[in-house]
This record gives structure tokens, C-alpha cells and sequence, in this order.
């Protein structure tokens, strides 16, 4: 007969469990009483976000956040595996950390994030660089990866989830300047681009209960902040499920609800995928003034077949029509993208139908990058890499060569015209001018006048502008 614990077992069970995680937390945060962690972020914004939330599980462990490493007693870095530049750039920190170990012995190291759960094994038995090891769902575990990294053993942690969204996590808000500040929405992502790596990093797309998401922005609000950004790896694919009720919330409710905050509080989101951008979304902005009139639509290349192969599963002709219609329902929107090029057996022809796409589109600004073959993808198990290194950067040079004489054009069609700012702060030249944004996304540099300060909203009208930026004279609206 098999033995079935009375009840009375199971809640002595359930109660020395619970005194024993008391126990093992209140000596984790005595250990890490006076103790700082450092933490350098690469990638996309949602490391960003991450290494917030992971400085908030820090903070309830008793660490405080340092600027220098040099007297940290946890080093991490939070990392991105979307191009192999990027992992190239963290094996650099990781033997700079390295010394910094040999000098302070103890200093724990860890890698976080996506180039974490790729290469693990690497990480952790071929470098030994590193300490600790935490994928992008793992980070409520960091608490116990210390203790054991402390005990000698190595910490690690990269399973996957399909459940984890930190929607209980208030993050710290770490280098703020106390206007803007990032909101996640969701984590992962279901779309399989061949070239990509992040569904096999970051998991499956899970959504995250938007009351939480709304308590956020509130209290972001309520602190001083002016501006939120949205993200998800494909925000317009948000859908949210009640369990209870099985009422949903997609993505234009939830811009909405984020609106309705305050019409103070500025609202931006990204990133967007053509595929599922929907006129309800388009709609939704051009009711709400403080809903941002920018949208980064990645398009990655201009030719239907290259896009074929690259699994965007849209085409030249779907993507036209969203740029089309963007520019239908919100006239003075402002769209950017992210392009690729050289990507595998892309022919001279169809590199010119990325030029003409960016022609066509209009871009504000892009995001440029030649083609990086990525372990694991689909593109590196089925497809060649078969354009030749010189020829990726000469097209990429052609992309970024016309895409800054699109943003010049762009910009000089803006002198002369006012747009509301919000001010973010001093500007990287002078401290005698702002820096902000307008809603299209587009720095703006203004010289500063009595009574206004960062995070105030003013009327800039601009005199003169370049490629990048765009320069201005306060005025009164």
C-alpha cells in the first residue's frame, strides 16, 4: 500500500519549508548587507529593462547599485546574442572583469541574459570567466545563484518559461533621468525569423496582466516621470486573457488604458511587426494626443523572395500598403526600420528594392546592420551564407548612405515648424541647452530659459536641423 501523508504531515511539511526560505533569505540579505553589485547592459531595450528588474531582486537581497566596478562585489552583464559583434564585445568585458577578480578576490561574475542561455556551457566550463550564468526568465532565482557562487559552486539558471512576465517586480530604475523610463509588457517571441535567435533565448511570447502594466505607468507618473515606452519583442501581437472571465485585452485596448493614465504622460511603444500592426492601433494614436506619433516598423529587406527566406511572412506589396496606411491615419507619423543586408543569396536586384523600399517609406532613421549568421537559426541550418564579406559592407554602406540623406530631407521639411517637447535633460554639448524629444521621436536642441526644467513640457519651433538632429528657439503657445 502506498503511503499517504495525513494532513497534518503535509502542513508540518509545508511550514518548515516556509521557515526554512525565511531563514535562508534573512542570511542572504545579512551576507549581502554593504555589499554592491555592477551591471553593464548590450542589445535591445529589453536588456535594459532586465537588468532593472534584476537590480530590483539585487536591492531586496541587501545589495546597492554601484557605477564603478572596481568596488563591486557583483559584477554582471546582461547580454544580447542577435549579432556576433555583440557576444564578440562581452568576451572583451568578461577579461576585463577577470582582472578586476584577480585584484579583489571574491568578486563574483556573472553573465545575463540571451548570450547566457546560448552558450552556457561555454560560459561556464571552457572561459571559466564567469561566476554565475541566468537566462532572461531566470532572474528570481539570482538570491540562491549567489549563495551557491559564494559557497564555490557555479550558480546557473537558464530554463525557460512560459509563465514569466516579473509582473510583480518593480524595477529600479537604473541611470534614470527621471522622465522617461521602459514598461515590458510581454517576453518572448512566436515568430520564427530565420535569421533570428530570440525565440530560442527568450522563449515563447507570453503576455502580462495590463492592470500591473497600468499600476506601473501610474506610479512612474506619480513620481515625476512624463513618458513610458511599451515593450515586447512584438507588442502589436499583446493579448492578455482574463482566466476568470475570459475577456481579452489586445494591444490598442492597452495603449488606450495606458493614455488614460494622465494626459501628461507621454506614450511610445516598440517594437512593432508589419505583419500584425493593426488599424485599430493606427486608430487608437490619432485619438490620443499623448500616444506618440512614431512607429518602428522593422522591414529587414525590400524584396518579397529575401523576405521569404528570412520567414517575416509578409511582402514587398503587405508592407507597403501598413506604410501606406500609417500615413493614411496618422499624417505626420514618423516611421523607422531595421534593415539587413547580404542576407544569404540576396542578389544585386534585390538589395535595390531595399534602397527603393527606403524610398518609398520614407524612414525617419533605421537601424543598419549586414547580415551576421547566428548558431542555431533556422537560416544557419537551411540557407548559405554566401555573400561575400566585402560586398555585405559595401550594400550596407549604401543603405546608410541614403538613409542619411532621407533623414536630412526629413528633418530640413521640419524648419520652421513647432512641435511640443518634453525635456529630457541638459544636452550632451552645452549645458546651457535642453534636449528633448517631439512625439515623431526626433531630438530636438534648445536653448534653456528661466522656469522650466527637465521634465516640463514646452513649444520648441526649429531654425535648423542635419540628419540627425534638430535645433530650435523656445516659444510661447
Amino acid at each position: 500500500m502506498r503511503y499517504k501523508p495525513t494532513d497534518s504531515v503535509l502542513d508540518k511539511n509545508i511550514d518548515e519549508k516556509k521557515q526554512g526560505d525565511v531563514f535562508f533569505k534573512e542570511q542572504l540579505q545579512k551576507n549581502s548587507q554593504g555589499k554592491q553589485f555592477y551591471i553593464e547592459s548590450y542589445g535591445c531595450q529589453m536588456n535594459f529593462s532586465d537588468s532593472e528588474i534584476v537590480a530590483s531582486i539585487l536591492g531586496e537581497m541587501g545589495f546597492s547599485p554601484t557605477r564603478n566596478m572596481e568596488d563591486s562585489d557583483l559584477i554582471l552583464i546582461n547580454t544580447c546574442s542577435i549579432r556576433e559583434k555583440a557576444e564578440d564585445t562581452v568576451r572583451k568585458r568578461l577579461r576585463v572583469f577577470d582582472k578586476i577578480k584577480e585584484r579583489k578576490p571574491g568578486t563574483l561574475v556573472g553573465v545575463l541574459g540571451c548570450m547566457a542561455e546560448r552558450l552556457k556551457a561555454k560560459l561556464l566550463e571552457q572561459e571559466r570567466l564567469v561566476d554565475l550564468v541566468v537566462g532572461p526568465d531566470a532572474y528570481r532565482s539570482l538570491p540562491q545563484l549567489v549563495s551557491d557562487a559564494w559557497g564555490g559552486d557555479k550558480g546557473v539558471n537558464v530554463l525557460l518559461s512560459r509563465e514569466e512576465t516579473y509582473a510583480d517586480i518593480n524595477p529600479v530604475r537604473l541611470d534614470s533621468n527621471g522622465v522617461t523610463a521602459f514598461i515590458s509588457i510581454m517576453r518572448g517571441c512566436n515568430n520564427m525569423c530565420s535569421f533570428c535567435i530570440v525565440p530560442f533565448t527568450r522563449g515563447r511570447e507570453r503576455s502580462r496582466e495590463p492592470f500591473s502594466i497600468v499600476a506601473e505607468a501610474t506610479d512612474l507618473f506619480n513620481r515625476g516621470y512624463r513618458e513610458v515606452t511599451l515593450l515586447g519583442q512584438n507588442v502589436d501581437s499583446f493579448l492578455w486573457k482574463n482566466p476568470e472571465t475570459n475577456e481579452t485585452v489586445n494591444f490598442a485596448q492597452l495603449l488606450a488604458m495606458t493614455a488614460d493614465v494622465h494626459p501628461d504622460l507621454r506614450v511610445r511603444f516598440s517594437t512593432s511587426h508589419p505583419k500584425d500592426i493593426t488599424d485599430e492601433v493606427l486608430h487608437t494614436m490619432a485619438q490620443y494626443e499623448n500616444i506618440c506619433n512614431y512607429i518602428h516598423l522593422p522591414v529587414q529587406s525590400g524584396n518579397s523572395r529575401v523576405l521569404e527566406l528570412m520567414n517575416r511572412t509578409y511582402d514587398r506589396e503587405w508592407y507597403m500598403e501598413r506604410v501606406n496606411k500609417i500615413y493614411e491615419i496618422i499624417p505626420d507619423c514618423a516611421i523607422s526600420s531595421d534593415m539587413i543586408a547580404g542576407f544569404c543569396s540576396e542578389t544585386e536586384e534585390e538589395h535595390h528594392d531595399t534602397l527603393t523600399i527606403m524610398e518609398f517609406a520614407q524612414y525617419s532613421m533605421s537601424y543598419m546592420f549586414f547580415y551576421s549568421e547566428r548558431p542555431g537559426t533556422l537560416a544557419a541550418k537551411k540557407y548559405e551564407d554566401d555573400i561575400p564579406l566585402e560586398v555585405k559592407k559595401r550594400r550596407l554602406n549604401e543603405i546608410i548612405r541614403l538613409q542619411n540623406q532621407i533623414s536630412f530631407k526629413q528633418n530640413q521639411k521640419d524648419i520652421g515648424k513647432t512641435f511640443k517637447v518634453l525635456i529630457e535633460g541638459d544636452s550632451k554639448k552645452s549645458d546651457q541647452d535642453f534636449k528633448g524629444r517631439n512625439s515623431q521621436n526626433k531630438m530636438i536642441i534648445f536653448p534653456k530659459i528661466a522656469n522650466l526644467n527637465v521634465g516640463d513640457y514646452c513649444y520648441v519651433t526649429i531654425n535648423d536641423a542635419n540628419s540627425a538632429t534638430l535645433k530650435g528657439e523656445i516659444v510661447n503657445e
